[in-house]
């Protein structure tokens, strides 16, 4: 039985207030339950918790688009955007509008401001269209539209090119719908979306003079066909006890139903195959073209519903991929573009990694500094705390992505400090001569608060992130939730669990026989400490100089670190921008990407002595921007001038030593000076496009060009400033006919 030496410390008496720390040492086999129950929950909780690469945020732009066709650019202006517009100007949280007229169509870019609160986003998107149906009858005969696309929030988990030289890209759209169909089927899956198939025309090529030979107008033609393809009700019969429909066959299944039209004219019936060639074919000029390795391709892209595991999905997709490449025909390759879980996977292991270095640094330091016993108490709080946090991560919602994982690393390094207070000091006290219990509850009374507001103040640093109103904030804010749920979690596991585990675990300091308890702290170590301290209490006019002139040296040398609120992404993709001039067709555009895949196509192989290839496979996309498959991809607008070529290297050095190639090849190469090139890698956070960018408004256009070339002329003087461009600068060309309708109309 424990007797108190009158000679040795007294315990301070907290019997008048509640001690956490006491009343878990005096409940051992509750708080041992709870240890084990925390630990599988928090095991069962890293299972369930969703994966993704990065955390989704709310992405506040929107495109509202219209056709007119036969329309001018000024028209379009003038009759059809400028009411776009003013209905568009009454959204609420509006930042600007931009707006591209072109011949035939229009596209406005709606941003709304970033400081817009989330849940409102898609309330203004729905505001949004009925403000835009409200002004439809007041838009000429003719425009289609405005319709609005909001969805720019989706990004693709895999895209996977189905291609092949023996194969058409209606066949390849067809293979497409049926992998579709069996994809929608697994889980976790919110969408399937076939990108880059080419529409499918039906021909009707005639002679103008021939038909004047027969007597017959190309209306006629058109008559017809329209006529034999009408949808007209042909009526029912009724009976006594049912109504029977009546069908009259009209629609065209096939190029022979039309060539068999016939044409009535001066008293003759013709075939329309008789006096015309009709033949299938596609869109021309195509809008759109996606190859793979320089093969036309049509790509199929998954979209993983929102909280899914992308890790599980990835596994089911693999497997449905291996019965869908045994059922397509020989000949269809399916190569893989891009797939998110072996991202998140890297992601995880990672943080696997980066978990048990600093298991084991805690565990080395611990061993060294604090004894074999005292540092395994305090290795043991490392997964209790990683358990609760999980826990209460899976609660909340939280998924397991760039971010979250990023936070759990930086909190690993903080966790452990309030578990060695706790325990060096319940050893301290045993060191002393306290009992055991009573050593565990002084933690309580003595470090259990001050070790709560250093918490409380290291999670309050990152009180600025986890509140941005932004979406740089919402896209980060969740490391200032991760880190402040770990270190909360380390508190309690310092003041309940590390005292239970400190009275099983810490070993007894017995004493010698006529020897009393010795002072703590008494070693060559400490004794050198203690000077060190006296020596600063003493001269306090030095220590506060010399913490000033380390401030200001700090301050000086944070001015030389490069500033960057995001880092690179450490992903093997390298992203290459083709812009043509403005109003180039996109046959012009399709020659310029060609040229530029028959430069990176050789890097596919070994080259200049290297020992492997540069390139896995590249995917060039003509005529608008590429399928998202990264969350900070910035979207591109569809434009015949426009084409982006992503390529997967072979690894960050590879990716590095491709892109300073292609610059340099497109700098002193005199065949791409017809385009302006960009080399990007892929950057984390909100997409940004030009990290600067300038808008000249006015209300005439030739001083707002001439205006903008100041302002270019101004940047390119500044050697910082690279790839310095106007986004409206070339006119389109046009040719104007003039009809003399009075002449039209004799003949």
């Amino acid at each position: 039985m424990y007797t108190q030496n009158p000679q040795m410390p007294q315990p301070i008496s907290d019997n008048h207030l509640f001690n956490l720390s006491r009343w878990a040492v005096t409940h051992s086999a509750f708080v041992t339950f709870l240890i084990l129950a925390c630990s599988l929950a928090g095991l069962q909780a890293y299972f369930q918790m969703g994966r993704a690469e990065d955390p989704s945020f709310t992405i506040k732009t929107g495109i509202v688009s219209a056709a007119w066709p036969g329309a001018t650019s000024e028209e379009m202006q003038e009759q059809v955007a400028d009411i776009v517009e003013v209905k568009l100007r009454q959204t609420p949280y509006l930042d600007f509008l931009s707006t591209y007229c072109l011949p035939d169509r229009m596209l406005t870019l709606v941003q709304l401001k970033d400081s817009v609160p989330t849940h409102l986003v898609p309330d203004i998107w729905y505001q949004v269209r009925k403000k835009l149906g409200d002004i439809k009858v007041n838009l000429p005969q003719g425009v289609i539209g405005p319709e609005v696309n909001d969805e720019y929030g989706d990004v693709y988990s895999a895209l996977y090119a189905f291609r092949g030289e023996d194969f058409t890209p209606a066949e390849l759209k067809r293979m497409c719908e049926s992998a579709r169909k069996r994809l929608l089927r697994l889980a976790d899956i919110e969408k399937v979306d076939i990108i880059g198939d080419q529409s499918e025309r039906i021909y009707i090529e005639f002679s103008h003079q021939k038909l004047a030979t027969l007597g017959i107008t190309p209306q006629q033609i058109f008559e017809s066909v329209q006529k034999q393809n009408a949808l007209v009700r042909a009526g029912s019969i009724d009976t006594k006890s049912e109504r029977i429909h009546v069908r009259v066959s009209r629609d065209f299944d096939g190029i022979e139903q039309i060539q068999a039209v016939p044409i009535q004219a001066n008293g003759r019936v013709f075939r329309l195959d008789d006096i015309a060639i009709v033949h299938r074919g596609y869109e021309d000029p195509a809008t759109y073209l996606v190859r793979y390795n320089g093969q036309p391709a049509v790509v199929l892209g998954v979209v993983m519903s929102k909280g899914g595991n992308v890790l599980q999905l990835g596994k089911s997709l693999e497997s449905e991929l291996e019965f869908i490449r045994e059922q397509v025909p020989a000949g269809v390759a399916i190569g893989n573009i891009a797939f998110q879980p072996n991202v998140v996977n890297e992601s995880v292991g990672e943080f696997i990694r980066s978990f048990i270095e600093a298991l084991i640094i805690v565990l080395i330091v611990s061993f060294l500094s604090l004894g074999i016993r005292t540092g395994i108490v305090v290795a043991l709080s490392v997964p209790l705390v990683l358990s609760i946090s999980l826990v209460v991560m899976n609660a909340i919602g939280m998924n397991l992505d760039r971010i979250s994982l990023g936070a759990l690393i930086l909190a690993l390094g903080l966790l452990v400090d309030d578990a060695i207070i706790a325990v060096e000091m319940m050893a301290v006290k045993m060191e002393e001569g306290f009992g055991r219990i009573d050593a565990a509850a002084f933690a309580w009374t003595s470090t259990a608060f001050p070790m709560l507001s250093g918490t409380l103040i290291t999670v309050v640093g990152f009180l600025p992130v986890g509140f941005a109103r932004s979406s740089s904030g919402e896209y980060a804010g969740g490391i200032f939730w991760v880190v402040g749920i770990t270190l909360i979690a380390s508190w309690f596991v310092a003041v309940f669990f590390t005292p239970h585990l400190g009275v099983i675990l810490l070993p007894n300091f017995h004493k010698k026989k006529g020897e009393e308890h010795h002072a703590p702290f008494q070693s060559a170590f400490h004794r050198t400490l203690r000077s060190i301290v006296r020596v600063c209490v003493r001269r306090p006019a030095y220590v506060v100089a010399v913490t000033l002139a380390m401030f200001v040296g700090a301050l000086f040398g944070f001015t030389k670190l490069q500033q960057q609120f995001f880092p690179l992404s450490s992903r093997a993709e390298l992203v290459v921008d083709v812009r043509m001039n403005e109003g180039s067709s996109i046959e012009a555009t399709n020659r310029m990407m060609l040229q530029v895949e028959e430069l990176v196509r050789p890097y596919r192989t070994a080259l200049n002595g290297e020992k492997a290839p540069l390139v896995e496979h590249y995917t060039s996309y003509v005529g608008a921007g590429s399928a998202r498959f990264f969350l900070a991809l910035n979207p591109d607008l569809p434009n015949p001038s426009f084409a982006k070529l992503v390529i997967q290297t072979t690894g960050v050095p590879a990716r590095e030593a491709l892109r300073a190639e292609l610059k340099s090849r497109f700098e002193r190469d005199p065949s791409f000076s017809d385009a302006s090139l960009r080399v990007m890698r892929l950057d984390f956070g909100p997409p940004v496009g030009f990290p600067v960018q300038y808008r000249v408004l006015g209300p005439d256009a030739k001083v707002v060009r001439r205006i903008a070339g100041d302002v270019r002329e101004v940047m390119r003087a500044d050697h910082a400033a690279l790839d310095v461009n106007l986004e409206w600068d070339e006119p389109a060309k046009t040719i104007q006919v003039d009809i003399d309708q009075d002449r039209a109309r004799l003949m």
